[in-house]
């Protein structure tokens, strides 16, 4: 049974200031840790393509779980491989991203990304995202990789078979996504790979059309995708950057399709959705002391205010961002409704049914419960 993909999920942007104007993780949160592997040898450009434009889908899908009542902090990693214009030295395998929560520049990393023909070491890549990541934390963490790809699963001299037990030794679950049919999968060791490290086996037409079905909510829920962004508050060396890269990935988003829009658009009300590194509202919301950090490093319009006069400007902008967040999640909420009811038009065997159950599956092995 063959299904399109959604290769779910999210380098880290550190921001430059003083460590003590740097927002603070709660360290009692529980994390969600994703790392996707994508062969981007030459018949990988529909792989690539179902990736970028359904990243939101998984961001949405994960910001309904919760453990203990707390919401998880979601992770993603990105890598590439089986591309001719990676080293051989690296057994053609390149970390794009380390773990982190900056969505908007996994997105970008996952447009970025080009195809070129090479040799597909899929016991390389793994080995060396368990290996250069940093996979620590709590027990009550969930640890998975997905990796998709096309060519025999045991390639190169790193042998898959200890890098599965590897990671399953270590908690992280290997799900493998087979381009291809099921048979030539199971043939290729992509089934006993998954088996090896208590993960999932799936199967996908990397080249099928991904049914955009239009909603009546998608055009408001875009244009407050659009909406919130003036509620964004630059600052540090990250500032510029940062909301550039918003507005690109918005821009992308509405030039992939309606739905990515609006899925995207769906992804900044979430807990998910955090800019701490570069967005001052965020940054006072995770717990920096905004009043450390120098007027040199606040926008324009901040550096004549007094300290009383910056703290009510951030509410202010809290308060403008969380009206247009719930507006966006009543009208999420309807076009979740319309979709569930026109399943049948959207194609029983999609990718991202697929893997939003296996994440489903995954994090509730740990706990985790989901929002219906």
């Amino acid at each position: 049974m063959q299904k399109t993909l959604l290769a779910g999920l999210l380098g880290l942007s550190l921001l430059a200031v003083p460590l003590t104007a740097q927002a603070k993780r709660d360290p009692k949160q529980p994390v969600v840790k994703v790392a996707i592997l994508l062969d981007t040898s030459n018949s990988m450009d529909g792989l690539i393509t179902q990736a970028k434009n359904q990243l939101w889908k998984i961001v949405n899908e994960l910001s309904k779980a919760e453990l203990n009542g707390r919401a998880p902090r979601l992770e993603v990693a990105l890598y590439e491989y089986g591309n001719d214009g990676l080293p051989v030295t690296k057994n053609y395998v390149r970390k794009v991203l380390p773990f982190t929560t900056d969505l908007d520049r996994v997105s970008e990393e996952l447009f970025r990304l080009k195809t070129n023909g090479g040799e597909e070491y899929c016991g390389a890549v793994i080995s060396d995202s368990m290996k250069s990541l940093d996979w620590s934390g709590s027990a009550n963490d969930m640890r998975a990789i997905f990796i998709a790809g096309n060519e025999p699963f045991n390639q190169g001299g790193v042998s898959y078979k200890e890098a599965c037990a590897g990671a399953r030794q270590k908690g992280i679950l290997v799900n493998t996504i087979f381009c291809g049919n099921r048979s030539e999968g199971a043939n290729s060791y992509w089934e006993d790979g998954a088996q090896l490290a208590g993960g999932r086996f799936l199967v996908i037409d990397q080249d099928q059309r991904v049914a955009d079905v239009p909603t009546p909510y998608d055009k408001e829920i875009s244009d407050l995708g659009v909406q919130i962004n003036k509620t964004y508050v630059q600052y540090g060396p990250q500032g510029g950057m940062g909301a550039a890269r918003q507005e690109s990935m918005d821009k992308a988003a509405a030039g992939a399709a309606p739905s990515v829009a609006a899925n995207r658009a769906a992804s900044k009300a979430t807990s998910n959705y955090s800019n701490s590194n570069w967005d001052l509202v965020d940054a006072k919301k995770e717990g920096t002391a905004v009043g450390k950090i120098s007027k040199e490093q606040l926008p324009a319009e901040m550096r004549s205010m007094s300290e009383k006069e910056r703290e009510a400007y951030l509410d202010k902008k809290r308060t403008d961002r969380e009206k247009i967040q719930k507006r966006i999640q009543d009208l999420s909420k309807k076009r979740d409704d319309f979709l569930a009811k026109n399943q049948k038009a959207q194609g029983k065997d999609s990718l991202d049914s697929a893997v939003l159950k296996t994440i489903r599956v995954q994090a509730e092995t740990k706990g985790y419960k989901f929002a219906k």
